[in-house]
């Protein structure tokens, strides 16, 4: 997936000081031909993320923080798989969100679907009855809007920000953080790039979901900034503003990362949209 060569084997021919680390080429199959990253040995540090992307965007690296969680599980125990990983540029972000919505928003989501805005359910007929009735989440509403506001700061800016809150307080709530580094040429492709299996419950090709990163990058200056064994934070440069907006992206989440709602009370959209998409400058992901 990168467009240059990968340093990883020889970090100090590529110009790179790095600290202590691992070198990771773990995957189901076995020792996967290169390293797919490296993580240091030691605790993220915040200061450590702006150094990093400087020196590693140079020679086709970006940084990512890695967690092991609460079950310790480093990205050596992750079931990489970069085998089963097609080219992110290759899929619609439009076309894979509308598919996940179909096969998950109209069988689970029901009445948790918002029941005006964006995620109405179309009209049909003289009536204007929604067509799939009124317990259904209806059809696919389409991509959400580009937010109207303006970004605050530069993006790699409001990722380093969100870098540096998870990295000062990690042992609260990741179980840890240590930085990597990954051989891709933008942010949205790093799950993409090692195999990561995270969501595999969820979509067996992870460069699926790596197109709709690849799109919140382009509207909403997304990074992906952790990673874990069944986890994925994304900073966001420019969120939605408006109630309008945080629903429209609410039902992308929902197709993105159907256990967001599913399985974290009120398990209602519109309340997720309010608590976790409007103003936030940081979105979680779990899939189960």
């Amino acid at each position: 997936m990168a467009t240059l060569p990968n340093p990883l084997p020889d970090p100090a021919a590529a110009g790179l000081d790095l600290p202590p680390g691992s070198l990771v080429d773990a995957t189901l199959d076995g020792p996967w031909h290169e390293p797919l990253l490296w993580y240091a040995d030691g605790a993220a540090d915040q200061g450590d993320w702006a150094g990093l992307r400087a020196a590693g965007r140079r020679v086709g690296l970006l940084p990512v923080l890695v967690t092991g969680g609460q079950r310790d599980q480093w990205p050596e125990a992750w079931d990489l798989s970069p085998d089963s990983a097609s080219y992110p540029g290759d899929h619609d972000p439009e076309e894979v969100l509308a598919g996940y919505w179909t096969d998950y928003a109209d069988d689970e989501l029901g009445d948790a679907a918002p029941a005006d805005g964006a995620n109405a359910a179309p009209a049909d007929g003289a009536n204007g009855e929604p067509e799939t009735g009124s317990g259904s989440a209806g059809a696919w509403p389409g991509l959400a809007p580009v937010p109207a506001r303006e970004a605050a700061e530069d993006p790699d800016t409001a990722a380093a920000g969100i870098v540096a809150v998870v990295a000062d307080d990690a042992d609260l709530w990741l179980g840890g953080t240590r930085m990597a580094l990954v051989p891709a040429r933008r942010s949205a492709d790093i799950p993409a790039a090692i195999g990561w299996t995270g969501a595999v419950n969820h979509e067996n090709d992870v460069a699926r979901l790596c197109a709709v990163l690849r799109s919140w990058e382009d509207r909403y200056d997304a990074r992906v900034v952790v990673l874990g064994f069944d986890t994925m934070i994304v900073s966001v440069g420019r969120p939605p503003a408006t109630m309008e907006e945080a629903r429209a992206l609410a039902a992308e989440h929902y197709a993105f990362c159907p256990d967001n709602i599913d399985q974290s009370p009120p398990y209602d959209l519109d309340a997720y949209a309010e608590k976790a998409v409007l103003d936030q400058d940081a979105w979680s992901f779990w899939w189960d």
